[in-house]
């Protein structure tokens, strides 16, 4: 338990029930299904497409891209990325919705 009372997988589940949130997870989905086929389909070992789902992941991906190299690596860092920054958004997304708190910044 947190120190609020909620547990780890209840909060996790109620960041990503959030539409934003799930709306981020597809966006990332579509990209990296995108980049893959991209990558695929290019023999020229010159493709730059996985950079872009990369990019829609970070700041957590571009930590995690430092795991050994590797194509699954790629995939890894994209999926744990979009995990992380959709519970946030979800987080950040409930807590606007219920408000309640004061508009004053200097409290």
């Amino acid at each position: 338990m947190t120190a609020s009372g909620r547990s780890f997988p209840r909060i996790l589940r109620l960041a990503l029930s959030d539409i934003v949130a799930r709306l981020y997870l597809a966006l990332c989905a579509v990209l990296l299904v995108g980049a893959l086929a991209v990558t695929v389909a290019d023999s020229s070992d010159e493709s730059m497409a996985g950079v872009i789902p990369l990019l829609a992941t970070a700041p957590v991906s571009l930590v995690l891209l430092a795991l050994p190299d590797n194509g699954a690596m790629l995939v890894v860092a994209v999926v744990i990325g979009a995990i992380v920054n959709a519970t946030i958004i979800g987080c950040c997304a409930r807590a606007l919705r219920r408000g309640g708190g004061s508009t004053d910044m200097a409290s």
